[in-house]
C-alpha cells in the first residue's frame, strides 16, 4: 500500500504539472480548491474526499487506481503481465479498433487525451459526412501520389468510429510505429500541408509513403519511428521529394 501524498506527487510530476496547475485544472473539473491544499496532501497532512481524488486521477491519467494505491490489482486481467506484454495487448487493442467494420466498438466514438489535458469529447456524426476513404496503399510501402488515384474503399463513419475531423485514412504497413501503431491497422488522418515538430503524420519521400513523427536536427527535417530501437530516423535532404499528407488523429 503506498501513501495517497507519495502518490499525488509522483503522477503530478509524471504530467509535468505544477501544484498550482493541478489546482487550476480542478477548477476546470468543478472542484474549486486551492493549490495549498494539494501540498498538504502530498505531506500527508490530510486526505482528498474520494470525488476529488477520483478526479485528480482522472487529469494525471491514472488509468489502475487500485493499483497504483495497493501495488496490484488482482481483479485486473493485466495483472500479471510484464511491460512487453502490456504493449502486446495495445497492438492487439489498436487491430480491434481497425477491423471487421467496427464490430467491437462501442455506439459512439471518444476521442481520449485532446489538446486540453483531461478532456474527453463525444463525437457527434450527425454533423459530419457518413462516408470516409481508406486507401488501398499501405504507408511505408506506397506510391507517393496515392491521395490522387481510385484506389480506395469507402466506409461507414459510425461503423469503424472514426474520429472527428478525420478526412481519410490509411493502412499501416510494418512494426516501424509500435507500440501505437501495429502492421495493418487503420490510422485516420486530417488532411494538412504542414506539421509541428513531435506530430505524427503521413508523409511522401521520395515517392514512397511513410507513417511517421516529425522531427528536427540541424534546421532538417527527420521522419521517426516510434519503434527506435530497430529503425532509424529518416534525413530529409535538399535534394529530396518531400511531402506532407496529413496529421494522424487516432
Amino acid at each position: 500500500m503506498r501513501d495517497i501524498g507519495k502518490l499525488l506527487s509522483t503522477y503530478r510530476k509524471k504530467a509535468g504539472l505544477t501544484q498550482p496547475q493541478l489546482a487550476e485544472e480542478l477548477k476546470k473539473n468543478g472542484v474549486e480548491i486551492g493549490y495549498r491544499s494539494i501540498s498538504t496532501w502530498e505531506k500527508n497532512v490530510c486526505e482528498p474526499s474520494v470525488t476529488v481524488f477520483l478526479n485528480i486521477c482522472k487529469i494525471l491519467n491514472i488509468p489502475d487506481v487500485m493499483e497504483a494505491y495497493f501495488g496490484e490489482n488482482a481483479s485486473n486481467p493485466l495483472n500479471n503481465l510484464n511491460e512487453s506484454g502490456h504493449k502486446k495487448v495495445e497492438e492487439y487493442v489498436s487491430l480491434l479498433e481497425g477491423f471487421n467494420n467496427g464490430a467491437y466498438l462501442k455506439d459512439r466514438s471518444v476521442t481520449y487525451g485532446s489538446e486540453e489535458k483531461g478532456s474527453a469529447t463525444i463525437v457527434d456524426f450527425t454533423t459530419m459526412s457518413k462516408l470516409i476513404r481508406i486507401y488501398d496503399t499501405r504507408v511505408s510501402a506506397g506510391n507517393g501520389n496515392f491521395l490522387d488515384g481510385s484506389g480506395y474503399d469507402e466506409v461507414n463513419r459510425i461503423e469503424y468510429n472514426v474520429p472527428e475531423g478525420a478526412d481519410f485514412g490509411v493502412r499501416i504497413s510494418g512494426d516501424s510505429m509500435t507500440p501505437r501503431y501495429a502492421d495493418g491497422q487503420v490510422v485516420w488522418v486530417h488532411q494538412q500541408e504542414t506539421l509541428e515538430a513531435g506530430q505524427i503524420g503521413i508523409f511522401e519521400l521520395n515517392n514512397e509513403c511513410y507513417c511517421k513523427m516529425l522531427g528536427y536536427e540541424d534546421q532538417k527535417p527527420q521522419l521517426i519511428s516510434l519503434n527506435s530501437t530497430k529503425y532509424s530516423p529518416k534525413i530529409v535532404q535538399e535534394t529530396d521529394s518531400f511531402r506532407t499528407f496529413g496529421r494522424v488523429i487516432n
